[in-house]
């Protein structure tokens, strides 16, 4: 395989270090200082430094986020919660892997307006209007909810993912972000002990759980925190977000961390 960066970098499974990322609360969190801290490092290191984001977000939020700030690109794209699995091309196009998506999309077999039917006016759940490839979302009020919309989704077929108790994920069956990166890193030819993941919210927790070493940043969801605390691999930051980050890799020793 002769995979190169857009950016003119060696490969992934060339580079010493990759971070693989959550977005909200977890490299997007913190303060500007801490954020700029952590972008500035990645970007002065982009030979030896790989970048691979595995959020919930999809690729037009992502584009949006890179085009014109200080958020670096990433290499490599997860989104979607683990449904989209992508490279980061010359100008900025985020275009899926078709090797790596065909499998999603067996799993999901074009069950959305299953889904929305089966989920219509269920109380707590609001429909997101993203139109998704393969997945459905909804916006979770935890006052209203009612217990039932689990087993409606078992019976599809399909998995369900509860996070930071104000989102519901349908997802195809044994599809989220910890199986994804795990498919992307062995595509990519990268060894895992240069992986750090990093997540703060249940919707990381396949991530986390996935061997790979990982951290969870100061400020993550308490129940995230409790599923992980007896996995010898999961670093507990203490540092908020994205200085979180830089804590993990220091005290890891993956890669040398600004100074100061």
């Amino acid at each position: 395989m002769n995979e190169m960066s857009a950016i003119g970098y060696p490969p992934l499974r060339e580079r010493d270090f990759v971070l693989a990322t959550d977005l909200d609360g977890t490299f997007l969190g913190g303060t500007d200082e801490n954020r700029a801290a952590l972008y500035d490092w990645i970007e002065e290191n982009r030979a030896t430094i790989g970048l691979i984001f595995v959020t919930g977000r999809d690729p037009e939020f992502i584009a949006d986020i890179c085009d014109g700030t200080n958020v670096p690109w990433p290499d490599y794209v997860i989104g979607d919660v683990g449904t989209t699995i992508a490279e980061v091309r010359d100008g900025g196009s985020i275009a899926p892997i078709g090797a790596l998506e065909e499998d999603i999309s067996q799993r999901w077999g074009d069950k959305g307006d299953a889904v929305r039917e089966a989920l219509h006016g269920h109380p707590g759940l609001t429909l997101q209007r993203t139109p998704f490839r393969y997945r459905v979302s909804y916006d979770l009020a935890a006052d209203d909810y009612r217990p039932g919309a689990e087993d409606k989704v078992a019976a599809l077929g399909l998995d369900h993912l509860v996070s930071d108790n104000r989102f519901f994920d349908v997802l195809p069956k044994g599809v989220s972000k910890g199986p994804s990166l795990k498919r992307l890193v062995a595509h990519l030819g990268i060894e895992e002990p240069r992986v750090l993941a990093a997540g703060d919210t249940l919707n990381d927790l396949s991530m986390l759980e996935s061997g790979i070493q990982a951290v969870a940043v100061g400020g993550a969801e308490a129940a995230l925190l409790d599923r992980v605390s007896h996995l010898d691999h999961v670093f507990t930051a203490t540092e908020i977000g994205a200085a979180g980050i830089l804590q993990a890799v220091a005290a890891l020793d993956l890669h040398p961390t600004p100074k100061g």
